[in-house]
């Protein structure tokens, strides 16, 4: 059906644009909020176990992979500020094939992190209050959060102020107790101890970082803010540089202190509840009590800004015509906002988080996250230096050299992932194959593809009249 004036929506090629308004801190405070500053505790003793009790260590890894990416995702947000994130990256450099594929890849993530959120609330709120049970958490939370999305993009940053001050806060209060704890220890650690100690080995290390890439998504959500900020090609680049490297900052600090506090790793009550461990000793229950509602902030927080960034991947991908356009590109006539690919978001982790485990959704979000960085990293390389024949010390150094060690590190961390990790990501890169099958009509033509301009962000789509494409 055709959208008239008076309609609840309208498809984005014809009708209301995505409104620009987000300016640096907001852009940085919903990758940090995306980001969850308190992430170290969702896999604290999962990888302080698989490192050998040298977490900080393996987020030093981590954040300087990432630092490497984040540079990557800047130059080529000055080359395409719109959204679509690795995506559009991929689809531009390599072609559309490989850059549906790569999106596609990528979306495995954001589809699960919003669900992964749920089901953190979910499991925290039902032990705090265990009369109530779980699914009505995450059902309430799923409504919250989607209802917030559909409101406006400028709503969700303004929330996120709040709920990332509180994780803050408590980060400094953790800080605090775990330093006064240290001084009036009979006996404390080796300081070097939580980054690297003698005999360790560095595919321990190295397995852990790569579970943690999981955590540095924030800076690729900003970047599909693209088209919904003022200036994109000057604020999205900082924004993405500054998130990194403030969340990277973060996890250390946090992941040092726990690691001195609480060395022996191998006497966790339980892996998953490691955390509990590590705030009783330090400040008893109160300080367990601030960390849950803290971290339920966080968790509520990363659900609005992660549910909010596929939907804007649906969105880029629903404008090329690789998805339903009259769905996934429709946009609200009053509220701006990609409100139908919102509501399927939240109806996406309201079935996951009701009906999977919690370690099988965090399992997976890693896998499409470095694939996606790898192929951003390669991109750089490809449009700057290949196709536009860049030289010099400056140009090789910022699209050559730094590209080429973010790629190595984020394969390095790809490879060092599990079994399990590899056979769910190839099922679903497996059905994105059969997906594209179908758009392409067995391969026999290319894919969609949308062209932009930075003062007119509507796509010109290719072949608009052929309902067939």
């Amino acid at each position: 059906m055709n959208s008239t004036p008076g309609s609840a929506s309208t498809v984005a090629p014809a009708g209301p644009r995505l409104k620009r308004s987000l300016g640096t801190p907001s852009l940085l405070l919903f990758g940090l909020a995306y980001m969850l500053p308190l992430a170290v505790f969702t896999t604290y003793g999962l990888v302080t176990e698989t490192t050998g009790g040298h977490l900080a260590g393996a987020y030093l890894v981590t954040t300087i992979a990432m630092l490497f990416t984040a540079g990557s995702y800047a130059s080529m947000v000055r080359a395409y500020p719109v959204a679509g994130s690795a995506y559009t990256y991929t689809q531009r450099t390599f072609g559309r094939h490989l850059g549906f594929l790569t999106g596609w890849t990528l979306l495995l993530d954001y589809l699960a992190l919003p669900l992964l959120n749920y089901l953190v609330i979910g499991i925290y709120l039902n032990a705090a209050f265990p009369a109530v049970p779980a699914w009505v958490f995450i059902v309430g939370s799923v409504v919250l959060v989607t209802v917030l999305n559909v409101i406006g993009i400028t709503l969700v940053t303004s929330a996120n102020l709040a709920l990332v001050g509180v994780q803050i806060v408590f980060i400094a209060v953790f800080v605090i107790t775990g330093l006064s704890y240290l001084s009036g220890a009979s006996s404390v650690p080796n300081l070097l101890d939580p980054f690297f100690s003698a005999g360790t080995p560095l595919s321990g290390i190295a397995a852990g970082a790569a579970i943690l890439a999981l955590a540095f998504l924030g800076f690729d959500a900003v970047s599909t803010l693209s088209e919904e900020a003022k200036d994109a090609r000057r604020t999205i680049p900082r924004a993405i540089l500054l998130c990194t490297l403030a969340g990277g900052l973060l996890f250390i600090v946090t992941a040092y202190i726990a690691g001195l506090v609480f060395p022996d790793y191998a006497h966790f009550t339980d892996t998953d509840s490691a955390p509990l461990d590590v705030m009783t000793r330090i400040g008893g229950g109160a300080l367990f009590t601030f960390f849950t509602a803290a971290y339920i902030a966080g968790s509520f927080a990363s659900a609005m800004t992660s549910q909010a960034s596929v939907a804007r991947i649906l969105f880029a991908m629903g404008r090329d015509g690789q998805l339903p356009r009259r769905v996934f590109a429709a946009v609200h006539a009053r509220f701006k906002t990609p409100w139908l690919a919102v509501l399927i978001v939240g109806a996406v982790g309201l079935v996951g988080a009701l009906a999977l485990p919690l370690d099988v959704a965090a399992s997976v979000i890693s896998f499409g996250a470095l694939v996606a960085f790898s192929f951003v990293n390669l991109a750089v390389i490809k449009h700057y230096v290949i196709d536009g024949k860049e030289r010099g010390a400056r140009a090789m150094t910022t699209h050559l050299v730094a590209p080429l060690i973010g790629f190595a590190l984020t394969v390095w961390l790809w490879t060092s992932l599990s079994g399990t990790t590899f056979v769910a990501g190839a099922i679903w890169v497996a059905v994105g194959v059969g997906v594209l099958a179908i758009v392409t009509g067995g391969f026999r033509r290319k894919p969609p593809v949308m062209d932009f301009s930075e003062e007119d962000p509507a796509p010109l789509l290719e072949a608009a009249a052929d309902p067939a494409r």
